[in-house]
This record gives C-alpha cells, sequence and structure tokens, in this order.
C-alpha cells in the first residue's frame, strides 16, 4: 500500500444528511448511504454521523457510533450482504415444564 503524498490530505466527510439518508464525500467522490440500507445512521445525533474518520485510505470509522465500513462495501454492497436481511432463524421451542399448581 502506497502513502499518500506529503501534503495531501486522505479525507472524508458528511457532506449532507437528508430525511433518507448521508451523502458522504471521500477520496474525491460521493457516495449515498441509504438509512434503509444503513440504518444504524437513522435516529443518531448529527455531531455522532458527522465525526467520521478515514483510516488506512479505505476504512472508514464513527467513533461516536462504533460503526465501521469499508470503501469496498460501499461501493459494491453485493459482495457484502447486510445481517439484518438475513432470514431469522427458527426458535427453538421451549424446555421449560409446565407447573401445575
Amino acid at each position: 500500500m502506497k502513502s499518500s503524498k506529503r501534503g495531501t490530505p486522505i479525507s472524508a466527510s458528511v457532506e449532507n444528511i437528508t430525511p433518507f439518508g448521508i451523502w458522504l464525500f471521500v477520496k474525491g467522490k460521493e457516495y449515498f448511504l441509504s438509512y434503509k440500507d444503513y440504518p444504524f445512521f437513522q435516529d443518531e445525533a448529527l455531531i455522532a454521523i458527522q465525526d467520521v474518520q478515514l483510516l488506512h485510505g479505505y476504512h472508514l470509522y464513527w467513533p461516536r457510533l462504533d460503526v465501521d465500513l469499508e470503501i469496498d462495501n460501499i461501493e459494491n454492497p453485493e459482495k457484502y450482504p447486510l445481517q439484518d436481511r438475513m432470514p431469522a432463524r427458527p426458535k427453538s421451542k421451549s424446555t421449560r415444564r409446565a407447573v401445575s399448581s
């Protein structure tokens, strides 16, 4: 991995927060993260959403939310299905015994 040239900032910023999601600007590209696909941003404080860091040139981190995303996750979501979209496991039958009175 090559480092950026001295004086060239590697940055990420939240450019806009809408009722439908957030707009990110990362390394010269814009990305839209909808609340439908990224629900963990929806009801959070603006300051927490705006506090984003770009680590290692490809890793986005929101420290106040403890959220991590790689840029590849955003650019290629089909490679990374979200867990909450997976079918729920059937609940196991309870092994409790009925209490007789």
